[in-house]
This record gives structure tokens, C-alpha cells and sequence, in this order.
């Protein structure tokens, strides 16, 4: 893969901390859910913050799609999803499901299907669940 664009971000204090970009764009405060344990409230946590660049992405790669069919999609297109996590069946640590919900108002169903499986094999972040991409992990310092 020829690589475009790269960003970071760190994490400091796990799901009670703090997490930001290397160029400070986004920091946000980290709280866990009440379901988690934790009080909930004011903060992210990290499933939103999956959810919300997940959802982006998907309608960036359905307005990609769908542009080069020459289809124009009403600006009210909207891409919903939601991120549950939990512990894993074989007790090993914690899981993650995904799905997302695409409206696409005023369109034909069929059309907006095939936009739809269209956009899914073109969004990155779909590509990478569904390959089980293997994510290198290192030590620093």
C-alpha cells in the first residue's frame, strides 16, 4: 500500500485520561460509561471515538462512490455507527462489534444498496475489520 497521508494520536490514563493528535487539532477528555463501571458523564470514550471516525469515513467513501457513478447524493446522507464492546466468549479480554446504518434520503433502495456495498469495500475502515488486519504493536523508551 502506498501510504497517503499518516497521523498520530496518544493516550495517557487509559479510559480516564486523555487522548490528542500530535498536531493538537483534537484532544479530548476520556471518561468510561456507567455500563463500564465508570461515571459516565463529561468525556469520550474510546467506542464513540471509533464510532464517530468510522461513520465519517463511510460517508466520505459513499459520496467517493457515488460521485464517480455520477450519482449526486442529498447533503441530508447520513451514515450511523454503532460500537458495542464486550467481554469475548473465550475469556480472553474484550471484543468489538460494529454496524452501521445508511440513509439516503429520497433514493431508490437498490440504488442506495449498491452504493452502499460500493462505498463498504472502499472505506478503510470496513476494509480492515473485514480482513482481521493485523495491527504491529512495539515498545518505545
Amino acid at each position: 500500500m502506498k501510504t497517503l497521508y499518516t497521523t498520530k494520536a496518544t493516550s495517557t490514563g487509559g479510559r480516564e485520561g486523555t487522548a490528542r493528535t500530535e498536531d493538537g487539532s483534537f484532544e479530548v477528555k476520556l471518561t468510561p460509561p456507567k455500563e463500564m463501571g465508570g461515571p459516565g458523564g463529561e468525556g469520550a470514550n474510546p467506542e464513540q471515538l471509533f464510532a464517530a471516525g468510522y461513520s465519517a469515513c463511510f460517508t466520505s467513501a459513499l459520496f467517493n462512490v457515488a460521485g464517480k457513478k455520477k450519482v449526486k447524493l442529498p447533503s441530508e446522507t447520513r451514515v450511523t455507527a454503532t460500537v458495542g464492546v464486550g467481554p469475548r466468549d473465550d475469556g480472553e479480554g474484550f471484543g468489538i462489534e460494529v454496524s452501521l446504518s445508511v440513509a439516503i434520503p429520497g433514493m431508490d433502495r437498490a440504488e442506495a444498496e449498491e452504493l452502499v456495498h460500493a462505498a463498504h469495500i472502499v472505506c478503510p475502515y470496513s476494509h480492515a475489520l473485514r480482513v482481521n488486519y493485523e495491527v504491529p504493536v512495539s515498545v518505545t523508551e
